[in-house]
């Protein structure tokens, strides 16, 4: 298994190019906007990190109380999600065939623990505000040839990096890992 490494800082002109390199994503095929998400995702992942980060910091110098409230339930949801994924078969199961279903049910799970706690503004600016604008980004940004290199470099286990490590977590990879393994055994039969 390869070792987990950080991808390089993507340049500003490569990660916000300009608008000829932006597009709707097609609503009507979601296996591909979700692959073009997953794509973006694991290649402009260190740019995300920044940008949550910058994000995290403001919210976090505006009031850390709330901030570490967000953090403590967010990361307790998350784990606690993965822990059930991988040892409740009927979670697994819900995960594997709906992921997009799984992720929401985590934020909104996650949301509701912080509205009793009273932390709700802080979990919308610091946690969803992030969450949006990647998942914006990673919609709308048109992947490249490097891009989709770098994805099927990730994919075939040959590099791992913690965004790989998350979607898979998640079960956002399993298909895309699915579909490499099936090309790599057919090659090795001929």
């Amino acid at each position: 298994m390869a070792k987990v490494e950080l991808t390089p800082l993507r340049p500003w002109d490569d990660f916000f190019p300009g608008s000829e390199r932006f597009a709707k994503p097609d609503g009507k095929d979601l296996a591909k906007w979700n692959n073009r998400v997953v794509s973006n995702l694991l290649y402009y992942q260190t740019n995300y990190l920044a940008l949550a980060i910058v994000v995290f910091l403001v919210v976090g110098f505006l009031n850390p109380l709330g901030m570490f409230t967000a953090m403590a339930v967010v990361s307790g949801v998350f784990l606690g999600s993965v822990w059930a994924g991988e040892n409740r078969a009927v979670i697994n199961n819900f995960k594997r065939h709906n992921p997009t279903a799984f992720v929401i049910a985590i934020m909104v799970a996650s949301y509701i623990l912080i509205s009793m706690l009273g932390s709700v503004m802080v979990f919308m600016s610091a946690i969803t505000l992030p969450l949006a604008l990647i998942f914006a980004h990673a919609s709308f940004r048109l992947r490249n040839m490097k891009n989709k290199l770098e994805n099927k470099i990730e994919g075939a286990g040959l590099k791992r990096s913690p965004m790989g490590i998350l979607l898979e977590a998640l079960g956002q990879q399993e298909e895309n890992f699915q579909k490499i393994q099936s090309f790599l055994e057919g090659k090795l039969k001929e």
